[in-house]
């Protein structure tokens, strides 16, 4: 049995413990609200976005007279793809990372068993760190996005990982990160960036059958000059979309994890007073065994 003086010491120690991971729950919680107003925010707009641009897509491929030939619409066959996996850069976060690694290790195994040719681009240190340890094949690692997360930083990342699509050098992009459901639910989303996904039919809809049917779309300036601004901003809008989604749910994912480690710190902490009061009380019942006996020595 271990000493009353090295049971104090575990407690002071679990109880300092128990301060950090209850402040970073507090610090996790405050950060969370505003990362969700963001996310709330932007999130209809992203999808709208997209929406919009593959129906815009869809009517141009549908007419003879308006070919799509926005080169980040081009459709080649897959021989090689890059995957952008979105991770943190800090642990404690339960399995964020893990699922999202493995989420996009499980994607990168598929596509070499099919025969396609993967790159790997990372933003965050645990998934480049995951990646490098299996020796994949990391295209580019992103770092310090997580310091000052803006528009700008989607706009920086979109055009690296946009040159090889450019270039012909990969024929699709697949994007990789968590979508953020609450502070305790968090959903790993993969999904392709391009080419451009055709918009899901919608069941049982007459009346947007109707509409997809005898839609028109009139283009001011012009057809070229439309892609060419809404194209590079979708692009951008869902990159932006995917970090916000990943940050909000990194927080939740602390929060959770934290408010978890301040729990079993309390269950320790009971359960290391409960063996120091009993050990108290072997060493206080030894101590009166000895006086006992000794006293009944004396006598005789």
């Amino acid at each position: 049995m271990p000493s009353l003086k090295a049971i104090r010491r575990r407690i002071s120690s679990v109880k300092g413990t128990q301060k950090i991971t209850r402040a970073m729950k507090m610090v996790a919680g405050a950060r969370l609200a505003r990362a969700q107003q963001r996310i709330l925010a932007l999130r209809p707009y992203a999808v709208r976005t997209a929406a919009v641009l593959a129906d815009v897509v869809q009517a141009l491929a549908e007419s003879e007279s308006t070919p799509t030939d926005h080169p980040l619409l081009t459709r080649r066959t897959e021989t090689r793809a890059l995957v952008l996996v979105v991770t943190t850069d800090r642990g404690q976060v339960g399995a964020f990372n893990t699922n999202i690694a493995r989420a996009a290790e499980r994607l990168w195994r598929e596509k070499q068993e099919a025969g396609v040719d993967v790159q790997i681009a990372t933003i965050g240190r645990k998934g480049r760190d995951y990646f490098q340890r299996r020796k994949a094949p990391v295209f580019h690692a992103f770092t310090g996005v997580w310091e000052s997360l803006d528009f700008a930083q989607a706009r920086r990342i979109a055009r690296t990982v946009l040159m090889p699509f450019l270039r012909g050098e990969v024929d699709s992009i697949y994007l990789v990160y968590n979508e953020f459901k609450s502070a305790m639910s968090q959903k790993v989303v993969v999904e392709p960036l391009l080419p451009l996904a055709p918009p899901p039919a919608k069941e049982g809809d007459s009346g947007a059958a109707d509409w997809e049917k005898h839609r028109e779309f009139l283009f001011e300036p012009d057809k070229e000059a439309l892609m060419e601004r809404l194209v590079p901003m979708y692009v951008e809008v869902t990159l932006l979309r995917s970090l916000l989604e990943s940050m909000a749910s990194e927080l939740g994912a602390r929060m959770t994890a934290m408010d978890s480690a301040t729990k079993n710190a309390s269950d320790m902490i009971s359960r290391l007073t409960l063996e120091y009061n009993r050990a108290r009380q072997a060493a206080i019942t030894t101590e009166l065994m000895e006086i006992i006996g000794g006293a009944e020595a004396l006598r005789e």
